[in-house]
């Protein structure tokens, strides 16, 4: 790759330039004085022809000082020059530095929120846009919907398949959450087999059982992993705001309750009121 000169360089080739000429130029000068200096003192001259030759000799010293003086200018160009170069590649450095620390601060904070298998939010990014959830929900009164999803005998997937086709299967069935999820909604893996989902400006209680019911038709779809079909069936219990809870802790605690009460019964999902009506 050819670098394109800076101005400072290329003032430093013109100034070389310059001093080269200079230099000539006072070569030139110290010749032609030596043969007027061998003439007058062979032959004889007027007193004006000796007075040009001294001023020659004068100019001829000044020039050659001019010489001088452009290699001092010269030399501490070069010397700036190679200063601004290493500057310059020490800020490069600092920059490639910093970019890669940025990156890898990403990085860290990217696996500090989301589960290492699924890539889902975990659980402290799910609280955290919970709580911002429930604030907006608060002010504007809108209504939430916490689903908390868990796969019915996961166990013996990993029992008879093993545990690297037990992940695949996760990853599976996370994908499929991803695609219920509208904008603002968050789907998180909770830990092993357990999921969540927050639905945010929920209509009604119609419009949640619609999609749980969506969430369980498509994570029933077979999962093929490694030759092996493998069906996997969730459970899903669903708490609103503000009917069934007004904080986080609340939400998640009866969404539990009821994804339990969803596994006994084997309904697929339940409510926490139709849980709470039983009772």
């Amino acid at each position: 790759m050819t670098l394109t000169p800076t101005p400072l360089a290329k003032a430093l080739g013109q100034n070389e330039q310059v001093k080269d000429k200079v230099e000539e130029c006072a070569a030139d000068l110290s010749s032609v004085n030596a043969v007027l200096t061998h003439e007058i003192a062979e032959s004889g001259a007027p007193q004006e022809v000796e007075l040009a030759v001294s001023r020659n000799q004068e100019v001829e010293v000044k020039v050659q000082e001019c010489g001088d003086d452009l290699a001092i200018v010269n030399a501490a160009l070069t010397e700036e020059i190679d200063e601004r170069r290493t500057l310059e590649h020490d800020l490069s450095r600092s920059k490639a530095a910093l970019s890669e620390s940025k990156a890898q601060e990403k990085k860290s904070r990217r696996l500090a929120l989301h589960d290492p298998v699924t890539g889902l939010a975990n659980l402290t990014l799910f609280n955290d846009r919970l709580s911002h959830a429930l604030a907006q929900a608060k002010r504007h009164r809108w209504r939430l919907a916490v689903m908390f999803i868990d796969l019915d005998d996961f166990k013996s997937v990993n029992d008879t398949y093993g545990h690297d086709v037990g992940d695949r299967v996760l990853q599976m069935v996370a994908q499929r959450l991803r695609g219920s999820v509208r904008g603002g909604d968050t789907v998180s893996r909770r830990g092993g087999d357990e999921f969540l989902f927050l639905m945010l400006e929920a209509r009604d209680e119609g419009s949640v059982a619609i999609l749980a019911a969506k969430i369980i038709e498509n994570i029933a779809e077979a999962c093929d992993v490694e030759g092996a079909s493998v069906r996997v069936k969730p459970s899903i219990g669903i708490a609103l705001y503000p009917e069934d809870g007004h904080s986080a802790q609340d939400l998640l605690k009866n969404a539990d309750t009821a994804m339990y009460a969803a596994k006994q019964q084997k309904t697929g999902f339940l409510l926490f009121s139709q849980v709470a009506a039983v009772k």
